[in-house]
């Protein structure tokens, strides 16, 4: 189970975990891969809160190296950006149909995509023709060897009914880092298989 606390304002991305609006909020952690290996190294933080409007999800992303793409355009949407250093959050508000998800992503960079998922008639080209009208923050700390990033997603996004504390939601939480024989694949609740496309073993996120 994840839990996101509630905020009574709308505030802005920054990808401050020591920001007022992120410093007490609720987390998990992530150190196994999609089979449920345990990844050596530091975990991979994700805390959440939500508004009347809106889901915050942020990640804080220790690494060794980073696997960028060149040339990062943040203004629209980058097809096929799992091929890189990315965070990753499904989220499902149908607990009938769990093969329809949204898939929502962010680099350490900045570059975003967002995506329509219906697994039983998969489309590419269709899912990312759907705009979730997200915004995101992200930034590297070089120094430290971590990055940040957060995502604000609409609700209006994931589901046809509007949020209230105790509504309840599908969701897999991920992380792609490295390039290479150093690439690893991070599940919050490990798919067991080698995909992050497995509805079926989605966790639970909680809005308190």
């Amino acid at each position: 189970m994840m839990e996101s606390d509630y905020a009574a304002r709308e505030f802005a991305p920054t990808a401050d975990p020591n920001s007022a609006d992120w410093v007490s909020a609720p987390r998990v952690f992530m150190n196994r891969d999609f089979l449920g290996h345990e990844i050596p190294g530091p975990p991979t933080e994700i805390r959440s809160r939500w508004t009347d409007s809106t889901l915050h999800l942020l990640y804080i992303c220790p690494y060794q190296e980073l696997n960028l793409k060149p040339n990062p355009q943040i203004m629209v949407k980058t097809p096929k950006l799992w091929d890189w250093d990315v965070a990753e959050a499904f989220i499902g508000s149908d607990f009938e149909h769990v093969n329809r998800y949204k898939e929502f992503e962010v680099s350490p960079q900045g570059e975003w995509v967002d995506l329509d998922i219906d697994s039983d008639h998969m489309n590419t080209q269709v899912a990312l023709q759907w705009n979730s009208g997200m915004k995101v923050k992200a930034r590297i700390d070089s120094q430290q060897k971590v990055w940040y990033a957060e995502m604000s997603i609409p609700f209006t996004a994931i589901s046809p009914s509007s949020p209230h504390k105790g509504a309840k939601f599908r969701i897999g939480l991920y992380r792609i880092a490295g390039s290479g024989d150093h690439r690893v694949y991070y599940a919050w609740s490990p798919t067991g298989k080698r995909t992050f496309h497995a509805p079926e073993a989605f966790g639970i996120l909680e809005l308190r």
